[in-house]
């Protein structure tokens, strides 16, 4: 079974940070499949998967702001049904969605690096929302069996608190927290 995370951003900052973090942490980033919105189709996605090399392997989706359920979100339904891929968690990105798309989560890290139990918006500022998050392709993340969804602002950005130029920090340790969940789980 191949361990995935999933990554509901795919534009060109999500892109490489990602890229950068899968050099650090291990893992093989499949960003090059991403898009804003996403194009490639599900079986095409499961190949990649299946034959990545290095675990966990870091896959984007992303709805370019399609209002329900777009082409990241059927991706993303497609990959988790798939038998012999494991969902060890998720980074649900935050945006400004004019239909206010959003998903429970399991909590939040904000803008400085802090875990709440509140939402955060796109620049990683706390929210009033309790435990959900408003994002263009989290609709569907809390009706799968995901162990741990993490909310994070949009990602290499965050008022620049997120930067690649900074190492992405704030996606690193959101990331960083998923590995050491799914270590405990299965060590």
């Amino acid at each position: 079974m191949k361990k995935v995370i999933l990554i509901t951003d795919g534009d060109a900052y999500a892109k490489r940070s990602i890229d950068y973090l899968a050099e650090i942490l291990g893992g093989t980033s499949l960003s090059y499949l991403a898009d804003n919105p996403m194009t490639i189709d599900a079986q095409s996605m499961k190949n990649a998967i299946h034959t990545a090399d290095d675990e966990p392997v870091y896959v984007l989706l992303d709805d370019g702001g399609v209002p329900g359920i777009g082409n990241g979100e059927k991706l993303l339904l497609a990959i988790a049904d798939d038998p012999e891929i494991d969902v060890i968690g998720a980074l649900a990105v935050a945006a400004h969605t004019q239909n206010r798309e959003w998903s429970r989560v399991s909590f939040s890290i904000d803008q400085d690096g802090e875990l709440q139990p509140f939402g955060v918006d796109k620049e990683g500022v706390i929210t009033e929302e309790f435990g959900r998050i408003n994002g263009d392709t989290v609709y569907l993340l809390d009706q799968l069996d995901i162990p741990l969804v993490i909310a994070i602002g949009d990602i290499g950005k965050m008022h620049g608190k997120d930067a690649i130029e900074l190492g992405s920090p704030i996606t690193e340790q959101a990331l960083r927290i998923i590995l050491e969940r799914e270590g405990s789980r299965n060590g």
